[in-house]
């Protein structure tokens, strides 16, 4: 039998064996709960940080949908206001958090897309419809010289004076009608529509004045040195512009107050100075005129405004297209002066006035007596009243002949017109100096021819000699005869414009 004490070593053996096997197994099951444990914190941190950016990205999609909303919204409506009122301001992003990221920089390139596909849409449809315009107005514009060459034509037809005056008032609202025509034709890209030959700047002036409903109101003050004189290719185009500037200076004035124009002449030019005492223009509306009269190549008919207003969108367009300048700003009379500027070198010239006279209606310059236009002074205003014929710029205009005096005493004879042989005769120029070579950039200059001693004047006066009525009968029919053969003869040539150019 076995002993008592080799069962309880084998006891206690067992029971250690059991005791570190036990212990093992209880630090294996701590270390895996442990583990477990470390592994749930873990899985529960994930789970919480996965829970936190659902909730992020949850709120930033919320976010994103109502960038685009905003986008759709407000932004492109704000976008294609701005393009035609550059003044109107875009509204940015909705959320501040969004700037920088790729989420701003896409909703950017949306707005960059649709701003350029309206740009070019919009220009091509303003393309479209100046070219519409362009051809509508060019026809428009041969039909009203044609009217207005027939016009004519009647006024010398006719001799009731009932008929001369209708048809002056129709011939002014033709060239009322011929006038915004053309600015609207050059607004487009059209050509002027004339080619006249050189012309003088003070006669330029006053035709430009008499397209002008209420041009009795225009004062013109000649202070040219010189004869100067605008070459052909530039008459109309200046004459165009310097009727826009003096239309909207007698619009936006009183109607009893008048329109000041001075004419100066500088070392490298001439300037045509127009001061209205009207309401006068804002610092925003002085930078838009500056902006039109520019001539900037991207012209629309839209920046014109609702009604369009051509006028300095016109004149900037003939200031791109020849080189002369056209400045606005505040006058010091409380409305606008205007100042055109045309330089000396490319568009000027100066004309002999022995060779052509200068028309009698133009302002008489300022110079020291004995000119060789020194004449009696006359003013220099149009003549009166709302009938009045239009004057085409740099064409000299028709003086009527002057009617015969009528005695003061009755009786059956008229006094007959002074003879031709009782005025003056004109004083006999010597041969002109030799002219000097004008500095550069100076304008040419001719000098003055010297004129001879004239002959004392008879102190005897003749007396003017009465004629019967048959024989004042006879020499209006000898008068008549000769206009009749003139006209004759003048219809055997091509027929010729108002302004002097042949009609195909």
């Amino acid at each position: 039998m076995t002993s008592i004490p080799q069962a309880l070593l084998w006891c206690l053996s067992a029971g250690t064996a059991a005791a570190v096997v036990l212990a093992a197994l209880l630090v294996r099951v701590r270390k895996e709960r442990a583990g477990l444990r470390a592994r749930l914190t873990s899985a529960e941190e994930h789970n919480s940080a996965t829970l936190h950016s659902n909730t992020e990205l949850s709120a930033r999609l919320r976010a994103t949908e109502a960038e685009i909303r905003h986008l759709a919204e407000a932004r492109l409506p704000d976008l294609t206001m701005a393009l035609a009122h550059p003044h109107v301001p875009v509204r940015g992003l909705l959320d501040k958090r969004f700037g920088g990221s790729p989420t701003d920089e896409a909703l950017n390139g949306v707005l960059e897309q649709v701003s350029q596909a309206i740009t070019k849409e919009r220009t091509r449809v303003d393309s479209a419809a100046q070219s519409t315009l362009r051809g509508a107005t060019t026809t428009i514009q041969a039909l009203l010289y044609q009217v207005q060459t027939s016009l004519q034509t009647m006024q010398h037809t006719y001799d009731d004076p009932q008929i001369a005056q209708d048809l002056l008032e129709a011939d002014f609202l033709n060239e009322q009608a011929l006038r915004r025509v053309q600015a609207t034709g050059v607004v487009c890209g059209a050509w002027p529509g004339l080619t006249r030959e050189d012309s003088y700047l003070a006669e330029l002036v006053v035709g430009a004045t008499s397209r002008l409903r209420g041009y009795e109101r225009v004062q013109v003050s000649n202070q040219l040195r010189d004869p100067v004189a605008v070459v052909a290719r530039a008459v109309e185009p200046i004459a165009i512009t310097v009727t826009e500037l003096l239309a909207n200076a007698l619009h936006h004035s009183h109607r009893e107050l008048p329109v000041s124009v001075t004419l100066q002449q500088g070392s490298r030019g001439a300037s045509v100075i127009i001061d209205d005492y009207g309401v006068g223009m804002h610092d925003d509306e002085i930078k838009h005129a500056m902006e039109l009269l520019a001539g900037g190549d991207g012209l629309l008919l839209t920046q014109l405004g609702d009604p369009p207003r051509s006028g300095f969108a016109a004149a900037g367009q003939l200031v791109r297209q020849y080189g002369f300048g056209v400045h606005v700003e505040p006058s010091p009379y409380g409305g606008v002066r205007a100042v055109v500027y045309i330089p000396g070198d490319p568009l000027l010239t100066v004309l002999d006035e022995g060779a052509r006279p200068m028309s009698v209606m133009a302002p008489m310059p300022h110079r020291a007596p004995g000119g060789p236009r020194d004449r009696a002074a006359v003013p220099s205003t149009m003549p009166t009243g709302a009938n009045a014929p239009a004057t085409p710029a740099g064409a000299a205009p028709i003086v009527p002949p002057p009617a015969a005096a009528v005695p003061a005493q009755p009786g059956p004879a008229h006094a007959a017109p002074a003879p031709a042989h009782a005025a003056p005769a004109p004083a006999e120029f010597a041969a002109p100096e030799p002219a000097q070579p004008p500095a550069e950039g100076e304008l040419p200059r001719r000098r003055r021819r010297r004129p001879m001693p004239e002959q004392p004047a008879e102190s005897s006066t003749e007396t003017i000699n009465l004629r019967s009525p048959e024989e004042t009968g006879s020499r209006w029919a000898a008068l008549q005869r000769g206009t009749e053969t003139g006209r004759a003869a003048a219809q055997s040539e091509p027929p010729r414009s108002p302004e002097g150019n042949a009609q195909s």
